[in-house]
Formats: structure tokens, C-alpha cells, sequence
């Protein structure tokens, strides 16, 4: 099906499912432990032995020997695997290091080894036995002295902008600020860890694993160990977090399948957490200077935004510039984004990749602008809203509720009583503050497809290769056949995350919600077509309460599919109009801090959240999805941080102990609203993306609360207590 005209009326605005809601299907099995993750996949390989990776000491150098002598005598080994005998590896589209190293270390804690052995106590002992020597080279591991040597990215996506004159306009605007804030590496600690198990059948492997996106997960499996695709099978029926980290495929799967044709059996393989923060992927820190200049009433005139960030050679920039062409007026601005070569770690998406720590600056200057303007931070958003992309004033927004999300959100909350004065008002030991921020978040569109069936028994079943990472894949998937076949939500199978079914989108860039629905709606029109061809009605009869009904005629979905099931495939395949008209969601958050007068300690007692992001499929698990952006936006603002050790060129704080995130008491109440909206221009669900917009703006909103509360203006993220103590108000 190709969606190229706004969608008009049809099935799924009856709402009679979809709309609503409805408990997670897979919640029962989640929450009394019975839903198999990777690692828990016991049945599909009984007799599995055990990998353990053995990783880089260093960051960036040469392999010049590897001893394995000590490590094959060990009690149970059966294999180990090294760049010497693993044979002719490539790498995959998606990663820009290679998944085992050798003979150049490029990170550390790159694998540079896996071994393999009866029980995991054998595999681990084994490994400490493997000696590698490193010729080590010097590397760059701090972003600051780095700064002045990063350079413009080759991707025309990653182009810097230019609108009207913002130089001239910047100089000649009575009011501006230019200011600079920084944002910390960050790392995504999902609870399930990197995990497969790879079993071989001849020349194919099957991997069940922990991946967001399986077709290209499948696609760089097969491309690194030198295989078709079709050689490759990923089974990935259940993620226990993602947040962008397992994106793509990683070195645990890859190795769990060197592993395993090495020893000749099955091979269990999971990252110990110390080993992820180091070997996988994580958010790159930036550097990013904001200058905004205005008219005395308030107008935005001029608006700069540069980020800088690192990476390694091949990698990407942190797209942190990427909401400041949209979200606010301004006829002169200007976008940069520079890179630098970082030996860390390899950088790359996590939750929000670009809007969330881009927003901690921009919504942060923002308020910085409004206070000189003695103007209120809520009504200087709103006079600068816009209806049209600024550098395509003919390509107009497809939606943009954006000002009705921050009066209602500032009437919900109580943003009226909130003292403009930074620092006068106390509750106890307690200096109170309030703080608001805009949400911002594309919305993106991918193909995806799905493959429904029809039974004798009335039964809907559909298959996708769609994932669910914690977001309600399976539930929202359930309900869009159900309303499409006419039948309740108990009636439907949904089976996902198996290469062997139809490409989805997947799970990612907050795409995954609307698109891979949309391509259930395509196939259920297959479906519904062929449905009602079975019965001999009419093409427009009506599906509803587990009939079909036309021509003056009635019948139920089970009598089509008696003499054998019926099956449709089809792919929703998007057409220009996310060119034609810019597809955003939109936002408001607000939040009220506590900041002990004392210490400095910062405690959030109340967060709201205001939505405009289309038609909302399961209202109760997008508030999940977005009291939980706001949680991680929370750690963010206030304690997340890799720390890096600038001389060797890894982060130190590499377990769940040291970096910290939040925890249950250090999360208030938290209020969700979403506007009552459908985009036509969006899909056939009329659906956009809202799991990322949740954490768009959370960061900002809380150092604007700081701020408040305590008059001290932190622009380095987290905003610890350090950076406060010796600047709060005296006491009287």
C-alpha cells in the first residue's frame, strides 16, 4: 500500500480498540518472569556451552601478540576465538568499529577475544588466562582541547544552515545573549544486558538476541561474518530496554556465532555490565554555544546554534542543532555542527538522539533570553511560535499544537503562582522553584510490512519482525487488527521480532509506533478484501463483532477461513508528504524543584508533561513511555555522567553502581496530558511518534527550576550539587 494523500476516514476511527486504554498483552508474562529473553532461550539450545569476550586494555594502538597457551588448558575450554583464526571478517553497515579488534584496537575495551567453554565460570576464569600485548598508541579523549580541531560533518543532513542574515541580525538586536553549555557522555543502562545465544545448521546460523531493528541487525550479521542474508536468522521476541544501545547489532552476537562454529555447539553469550559501558555504544557529550538575539518586545530576530561533539574516525555527530531550525521564529539564523576524532567508545543514538541534550542548551538560553527581557519564559515561547518550516516558508507544518500544549500545561500546573523573582520562596529548609521547557521531536516514517492470517476459529494472527522494547509493540499491533477485522482484542496473535517474517521498521527514532501499525493496516486491507471475496460480499462490507456484513448479507469471520486459513501480506510504503508538510510532535514540560538551602541537594517533587503527538493508539502505554522519558530526562539534568579517564581513554564509572540513574525516590508524581489530535498527513493511523518527545526539554526544564529556586545558573550538565553550594542565597 502506498500512502501518498492524507489519510480520510476509515476503519481505525471507529476507536473501538484502538484509543483505548488496554493492559499490555505481554504484561502477565513480563511481570511473572515467564517471558524468555535472549539469554533465557533455554529450549532452542539445551546443550549450549558458554562465551565470555575478553576486551581491549587499551584504547587505541596494535595487537602484537596474543598468548593463548594458559587459557586452552584451562578446565572446560572448548574454542577461542581472535582476529588470527576467525577468518576474513567484514563490518557491518551500521557499526563504526569493528566488533573484534585486531590487529588495530580502536576503543577500548573492544573485544579482542571470546572463549568459549562448558559452564561460564570456566569461560570467565579461562579469559582472565588470555595474554594480549598492545603496541599503544596516543589517542584523544577530551572533547574541550579537542574543540578547535573538529570539522564539519560530509553528510548533507549534517550540513550546517543559514536563513536570512544572522550575523548582521545578531549585532543589531537590542536584546541577545551568547552563551555556552555542555552537555556530558551519557550511557543508555537499559536493565537486560547484550545477550545471544547463535546455534549453527551447515552454513546457517540462528541468533536469538537482544536487537531494536532485526532486517538490519540480519543485514550487518551477515555482511560481518561474510554470509547472505539469508544465511542469517535473528529471533529477537522480547527486549528488556534499549533506548538506542541495541540499535545495532553488537559484539555479543557476532562473537556468539564465531563461538559457536568454533566449538561446534551452540554458544550463550552476554556482556557482563561492567564490559557494555566501554564496548557498546553510548550518548556523545557536546559543547554547544547559543547565541539569540531579540527585539525589546520580546521577537526573536536572530537565532545561532553550534554543537560540538566526538566521535571516532568514521562516526557521526551528536545532532544537538536539530530542533533549532524548527521550533522557534527568528528570520536569520544559522545551524553548525562540528565533529572531532574522540578514541573513546563509539557514540551513537541513544533515547532522542540530537533534540534531548540540543534542548538542554537551547531551552535553557531561552529562559536566559526571556529574564533579560523581564518577559515571562512561557509567553516568550508563545509570541515566537511559528506555522512553517523557516528556511520553507511554503512547507507548512502538518501539525502544530504547540502553544495550546504550554497554555494548557501552564494552567494545569499552576504556573501563575510561580514568584518571577529567583530564590524567595521556601518551604522549610527548602529554597522552591518552577521551571518549563518545549518539546520538540520529528516525527519519522518508515516502510514496514506484516503479514496477517485469518482461521477457522476466528483467530487473527500477525507476524512482523517489529520489536517491543518495552514501549507495548505487541498490544498497540493487537488492537490495529482488531479494529481492522471487526473483532476484540482477545482474538489476536502477535508474533514478533523473527527475521523470518515481514521487515517492519522497527524500534527506533520514535518511528516505530505509527509506522509499524500503519503496515498492519495494509495488510488487514489485504486481508479484508480477501475476506470478504470468501464470503461473496461486497468490497466495502463491514467487519464488526467477529462478522462481516454486506449486500444485505451476513456471515461470520470464521466460516471465510473453514475450508482454510486466509493469509494477506502487504507493506505501508510513504510517499512525500513528510516532504511536502514538516511532521513534528510538540511539547511543554513543567516541573517544580526542591533545592535543600543547606547542602545544594535537589529534589523534583512534581513533573507534568503536556503531548501533541497525533492520535495516541494506547493512551495508558504512552503515559508509560512517557513518565519514563521523563525519568531518564531527570537523570540527565541531575546525576548522569561518564566520566573519563582523559590519559587512558575509557570511563571509569562503568557499572550501575557508580553511574548513577534514577531511582523510584528520586521520582515525584509525574502528570501526562496529550491533546485530543489526529494527522492525516502522518499515516493511515493518523499516529505520530511520542516515546522520545517525553524526554525532549526534561533536563532544560529542571535547571530552569534550579534556577528558580536558587538564583544560580548551572550551564554544565549534571547539575550536582558542587555546582551550587557555594553560590546559594544566604540565609538570613
Amino acid at each position: 500500500m502506498k500512502f501518498t494523500t492524507p489519510a480520510t476516514t476509515n476503519p481505525i476511527d471507529q476507536l473501538k480498540v484502538v484509543g483505548k486504554p488496554l493492559d499490555r498483552i505481554d504484561g502477565p508474562m513480563k511481570t511473572t518472569g515467564t517471558a524468555p529473553y535472549a539469554y533465557e532461550q533455554h529450549a532452542v539450545a539445551p546443550n549450549a556451552a558458554y562465551g565470555y569476550v575478553v576486551g581491549s586494555s587499551i584504547a587505541k594502538g596494535k595487537i602484537t601478540a596474543i598468548d593463548l597457551a594458559a587459557a586452552r588448558k584451562s578446565p572446560g575450554v572448548l574454542a577461542i576465538v581472535t582476529y588470527e583464526n576467525a577468518g576474513k571478517l567484514g563490518k557491518g553497515k551500521m557499526n563504526t568499529a569493528h566488533l573484534l579488534a585486531g590487529p588495530d584496537v580502536e576503543h577500548y575495551h573492544q573485544a579482542v577475544a571470546v572463549v568459549v567453554a562448558d559452564t561460564w565460570e570456566q569461560a570467565r576464569a579461562a579469559a582472565q588466562l588470555v595474554q594480549v600485548k598492545y603496541a599503544e598508541s596516543a589517542g584523544t579523549y577530551d572533547l574541550a582541547k579537542v574543540k578547535d580541531t573538529a570539522k564539519p560533518h560530509k553528510d548533507k543532513e549534517n550540513a550546517d544552515t543559514k536563513v536570512g542574515d544572522f550575523d548582521g541580525a545578531f549585532k543589531a538586536a537590542p536584546v541577545k545573549i551568547d552563551l555556552t553549555y555542555t552537555t556530558p557522555d551519557q550511557s543508555h543502562a537499559m536493565m537486560e544486558p547484550h545477550a545471544s545465544i547463535a546455534k549453527w545448521d551447515g552454513d546457517k546460523v540462528t541468533i536469538w538476541t537482544s536487537n531494536q531493528m532485526i532486517a538490519w541487525g540480519q543485514g550487518d550479521v551477515a555482511k560481518t561474518l561474510g554470509l547472505s542474508k539469508d544465511q542469517v536468522r535473528l529471533v529477537s521476541p522480547y527486549i528488556g530496554g534499549g533506548f538506542g544501545g541495541k540499535l545495532f547489532v553488537r559484539c555479543e552476537a557476532v562473537l556468539a556465532a564465531l563461538g559457536a562454529k568454533a566449538a561446534g555447539r551452540p554458544v550463550k553469550l552476554t556482556l557482563p555490565r561492567p564490559f557494555m559501558f566501554n564496548n557498546t555504544t553510548h550518548r556523545p557529550a557536546t559543547i554547544q554555544r547559543l547565541r539569540i538575539g531579540a527585539s525589546r518586545e520580546g521577537k526573536i530576530t536572530a537565532i545561532g546554534h553550534e554543537s560540538w561533539s566526538g566521535d571516532l574516525p568514521e562516526g557521526q555527530p551528536e545532532t544537538a542543532t536539530a530542533q533549532t531550525k524548527l521550533l522557534y521564529a527568528g528570520a536569520n539564523r544559522m545551524t553548525k555542527m562540528r565533529l572531532a576524532v574522540l578514541n573513546l567508545p563509539e557514540g551513537n543514538a541513544m533515547r532522542a538522539p540530537g533534540e534531548a541534550p540540543g534542548l538542554m542548551a537551547l531551552e535553557v538560553a531561552i529562559d536566559e533570553l526571556a529574564e533579560k527581557l523581564k518577559m515571562d519564559p512561557v509567553r516568550f515561547r508563545i509570541i515566537n511560535d511559528i506555522t512553517h518550516d523557516p528556511a520553507k516558508r511554503e512547507r507548512k507544518f502538518s501539525q502544530r499544537r504547540f502553544v495550546e500544549c504550554m497554555r494548557v500545561g501552564s494552567e494545569r500546573f499552576g504556573w501563575d503562582k510561580r514568584n518571577a523573582q529567583p530564590g524567595q520562596v521556601r518551604d522549610g529548609r527548602w529554597l522552591i522553584g518552577y521551571g518549563v521547557a518545549s518539546a520538540f521531536r520529528n516525527n519519522i516514517v518508515m516502510k514496514s510490512g506484516a503479514r496477517v492470517k485469518l482461521d477457522s476459529k476466528g483467530i487473527i494472527t500477525v507476524e512482523t519482525d517489529m520489536t517491543d522494547i518495552g514501549t507495548g509493540s505487541y498490544t498497540i499491533i493487537a488492537q490495529t487488527a482488531a479494529e481492522m477485522m471487526g473483532v476484540t482484542i482477545d482474538k489476536v496473535v502477535v508474533k514478533l521480532g523473527d527475521s523470518d517474517f515481514p521487515v517492519s521498521a522497527g524500534s527506533g527514532g520514535q518511528w516505530g509506533g505509527n509506522s509499524s501499525t500503519a503496515g498492519v493496516y495494509a495488510a488487514c486491507v489485504k486481508l479484508r478484501e480477501a475476506v470478504a471475496q470468501k464470503l461473496g460480499l461486497p468490497a466495502d462490507a463491514e467487519f464488526a463483532d467477529g462478522s462481516v456484513r454486506g449486500g444485505g448479507k451476513t456471515a461470520t469471520l470464521a466460516k471465510a477461513a473453514e475450508s482454510g486459513d486466509i493469509m494477506a501480506e502487504d507493506s505501508i510504503e510513504f510517499g512525500d508528504l513528510d516532504k511536502k508538510f514538516q511532521q513534528s510532535t510538540f511539547g511543554a514540560h513543567f516541573v517544580e524543584v526542591g533545592v535543600d538551602a543547606d547542602t545544594g541537594e535537589t529534589r523534583i517533587r512534581r513533573m507534568l508533561a503536556v503531548c501533541a503527538a497525533g492520535r495516541i493508539l494506547n493512551p495508558k502505554s504512552a503515559r508509560s513511555q512517557v513518565i519514563g522519558a521523563m525519568t531518564m530526562g531527570a537523570g540527565a539534568a541531575l546525576m548522569e555522567d561518564l566520566v573519563v579517564d582523559h590519559r587512558r581513554g575509557f570511563f571509569v564509572n562503568h557499572d550501575l553502581a557508580g553511574y548513577e540513574v534514577p531511582v523510584h525516590a528520586d521520582i515525584p508524581h509525574q502528570d501526562v496530558i496529550f491533546l485530543d489530535e489526529t494527522d492525516p498527513m502522518s499515516s493511515p493511523m493518523k499516529a505520530k511518534g511520542v516515546g522520545e518527545l517525553g524526554i525532549c526539554g526534561v533536563g532544560a526544564a529542571i535547571a530552569n527550576a534550579i534556577y528558580n529556586a536558587t538564583g544560580v545558573r548551572v550551564r554544565e550538565y549534571p547539575i550536582t550539587l558542587d555546582k551550587l553550594i557555594d553560590k546559594l542565597p544566604q540565609q538570613a
